[in-house]
């Protein structure tokens, strides 16, 4: 009798930030574009091996080369490539400058709630210019049970990284999320201090938004890079001490990477972890079926074939 093997599936995706472009430390196994009913993803998707089996898409955001800026990410096909390859759950990985003395450049941040200072030049959901009117539960922007697990697996990746052993890792913190691509003034620094803002960026939305419609559990791990414009008596941040600081953290993630995905994995696989995920748009959507035009239907059934036949 012959054995029939299974490939294993890539469950988790990791969407790579500034300064983290490949995952040089994983063995890559294919490299896909797939083309989605909003175009193709920032790059092409890679398929990497662990050293355990476990298999990761990867995907960089603002291309291989850092060619897009952080207002035209297509973060819609992001979403949707990911999503039509199977999988459940990503991790984003992002560049930060810190709103806070504690959190220092190089520090981790797991975020649990989002300020939005975009300007509404982004595509924000995968129901815009279609017949179909979806209203997406988001005062929890992160899966909380996600970012629950991740974080005690990065404090250990990070603690058993000998050569950053000043690093540190920040929860339940809310990341100010700006339109860009120039930098905060100090004014706008010290407002979103007084707002409650721990840390700054320019990706997580419309990602999150999208991740949420499209049923994926999502979590931010932040790398801080700088403070920001809001420390009075320093200078503002320059792009120059942010990508001294980018080249170490994007090491650090992809040491985080390999130590925590087999875990992360093995829950999805479980579906320990998506219970928040899947089905949270079920009762979404407003507009009856028999008013929802056909091709609207089709283009929609590709994110959520569950509720579009």
């Amino acid at each position: 009798m012959s054995s029939i093997t299974t490939t294993p599936k890539a469950l988790v995706g990791v969407i790579g930030g500034s300064g983290l472009y490949k995952l040089n430390n994983l063995a890559p196994i294919e490299e896909v574009n797939p083309e989605t009913p909003w175009g193709y993803p920032s790059s092409p998707i890679t398929i990497a091996e662990l050293p355990t089996g476990h298999r990761v898409a990867f995907l960089a955001r603002h291309g291989t080369a850092h060619s897009i800026s952080p207002s035209t990410v297509p973060s819609r096909a992001n979403i949707a490539a990911l999503r039509s390859l199977g999988i459940r759950a990503i991790l984003a990985f992002s560049a930060v400058g810190s709103l806070r003395e504690e959190i220092r450049p190089g520090d981790f941040i797991i975020p649990s709630q989002i300020i939005d200072r975009t300007k509404g030049i982004r595509k924000a959901s995968f129901f815009d210019e279609t017949s179909v009117v979806a209203h997406a539960m988001f005062g929890d922007p992160f899966d909380k049970e996600l970012s629950n697990f991740v974080g005690p697996l990065v404090k250990e990746a990070i603690e058993g990284d000998g050569s950053a052993p000043e690093k540190q890792l920040h929860t339940d913190k809310t990341v100010v999320c700006m339109e860009g691509p120039q930098f905060s003034t100090r004014a706008e620094s010290l407002m979103y201090r007084a707002w409650g803002g721990d840390i700054i960026n320019m990706s997580v939305l419309p990602e999150a938004k999208l991740a949420r419609e499209a049923e994926l559990s999502y979590t931010l791990i932040a790398t801080a890079t700088d403070y920001d414009a809001w420390r009075a008596g320093y200078e503002p941040v320059t792009v120059a001490e942010v990508v001294k600081t980018l080249h170490d953290n994007a090491e650090t993630s992809r040491k985080v990477i390999a130590t925590i995905l087999g875990h992360v994995h093995d829950v999805v696989e479980r579906g320990t972890l998506l219970k928040s995920a899947e089905g949270a748009m079920r009762y979404s959507m407003v507009t009856p079926k028999n008013h929802q035009n056909p091709e609207d239907k089709l283009k929609l059934k590709f994110i959520l074939p569950q509720y579009f036949s």
